[in-house]
């Protein structure tokens, strides 16, 4: 499930094949961008802005940005010139090639190619990356307590608030705070570090193959989540609730909790 570990490990990923590299080959299999070509141009960066992934080709002035999101089912592949695709080729979606590489993206729920100036158009609306050299804690909270009514595994997935948080970190760190994600925001007394918990747990994952928020060794199957997706709770041992949170565009998701170490106020 991508959430902003896995983009900025996809964009670091990325960025170590293309940057500095002229396309040889470019092909949006996207109808809207199937004109596009950007061979001949220059990749200058690949970065992730929350669960979002920017291509920067070509200078700011006429250069492009590819901007892909991956939903659910979406991912990008690093391959060499004549290595077989690991996903159908009917699958692909963004196929570019640079000296030594070929990089694909498959079933990407975003894809589009805008001009560089029009990269706030694509990301511009999004709240502080968690996991972004302009890391913002206090704008971060101002945007939270801007909903005040709103409940808090709600705000926790709203990227406008913080980008990077998927559904598996807002259910362990509102585990970790000891907060029921059905409590809305204005009677979280902790928000603060329901927000710092949020930066650490994407920190300390987003070098990490395999997820873990609970310390333990990522090898030990069933330990590496407190909450999310078990049956019992790892620290009481108490049945984990499970039931859906969600609201408009933020659609509703599976939502752990423990009642005995979260409960509602």
């Amino acid at each position: 499930m991508p959430e902003g570990d896995n983009l900025w490990r996809m964009a670091r990923q990325l960025n170590a094949v293309l940057a500095g590299k002229e396309l040889t080959r470019c092909d949006v299999r996207v109808p809207a961008y199937a004109t596009v070509d950007l061979t001949g141009k220059t990749v200058e960066n690949v970065v992730s802005r929350g669960k979002h992934l920017l291509i920067r080709v070509g200078d700011e002035s006429t250069g492009a940005i590819i901007h892909s999101h991956l939903k659910m089912e979406g991912t990008w592949h690093v391959y060499g010139p004549r290595e077989r695709w690991r996903r159908p080729v009917h699958k692909a979606r963004c196929v570019l090639e640079v000296a030594g590489a070929v990089v694909v993206g498959f079933e990407l729920g975003i894809l589009e190619v805008l001009p560089r100036q029009q990269e706030d158009d694509a990301v511009g609306y999004l709240g502080p990356d968690l996991l972004g050299p302009e890391w913002d804690a206090d704008e971060a909270l101002r945007r939270l307590r801007s909903h005040p009514d709103e409940p808090v595994g709600v705000a926790l997935l709203d990227q406008r608030n913080l980008a990077g948080v998927g559904n598996i970190y807002r259910c362990e760190v509102c585990f970790l705070a000891r907060v029921n994600p059905f409590n809305v925001v204005a009677d979280v007394p902790n928000l603060e570090r329901v927000v710092a918990l949020s930066k650490t747990l994407l920190e300390a994952n987003k070098d990490r193959g395999t997820r873990s928020t609970t310390g333990t060794a990522v090898g030990r199957h069933g330990d590496r989540f407190w909450v999310y997706g078990r049956a019992n709770c790892l620290r009481c041992r108490t049945p984990v609730v499970k039931d859906v949170l969600g609201a408009n565009e933020l659609a509703l998701r599976d939502v752990y909790y423990c009642p005995h170490c979260q409960p509602m106020d």
